[in-house]
């Protein structure tokens, strides 16, 4: 990593936390922060608020797009922990970037949405590498490697049939969150 140019590392890597910011912006301003360049750019903002289910929070809202959102202007609204979720998302899908960080990314939603998000995440990540850190074996379930983590450390690896098949932790742990939906 010490050799890469810092600014066009940058530039190459999008993080979403799980604990993302939240900015009293219009919402198309939510969703192109990170691409100040690309805010004019309509269609560019409203196909990342499409792939990330946020044209559904735009759609609702009397501005839409123009729609200040929190409570510091006047007029702000303010938004559920799932819509500011898809706003991120969006934000994700504006910066292009080709790694692609997401810590939870589908904490917030409800089940449903994110079995919709996760059905544009190939969409998202196609081309790129992305690292998804979750807790929730539906979540990771897809991913074409896991690493299973205990304690810092990393105690196996493998797709989701082969850490399954192997009994370890990561099976242990899929046993205990799938009985709670028997």
């Amino acid at each position: 990593l010490r050799d890469y140019d810092l600014t066009s590392l940058r530039k190459n890597i999008g993080v979403i936390f799980q604990d993302f910011v939240r900015y009293d912006f219009m919402l198309k301003e939510n969703i192109g922060v990170s691409q100040v360049e690309a805010l004019e750019d309509d269609g560019r903002v409203r196909e990342a608020a499409r792939r990330s289910l946020a044209d559904a929070v735009a759609s609702r809202l009397e501005k839409g797009y123009d729609q200040m959102l929190g409570r510091r202007f006047d007029g702000g609204v303010e938004l559920s922990g799932g819509e500011w979720q898809k706003i991120a998302l969006g934000r994700a899908y504006m910066r292009d970037a080709q790694v692609l960080i997401l810590d939870e990314p589908t904490a917030s939603l409800d089940a449903r949405a994110e079995y919709e998000v996760f059905l544009r995440f190939a969409e998202l990540t196609k081309g790129r590498m992305a690292v998804l850190i979750s807790h929730r074996f539906s979540t990771v379930r897809m991913a074409d490697r896991i690493l299973v983590l205990q304690g810092g450390e990393l105690v196996d690896q493998g797709t989701h049939e082969e850490l399954v098949a192997r009994g370890g932790l990561y099976a242990e742990l899929f046993s205990l969150q799938a009985a709670g939906y028997r």
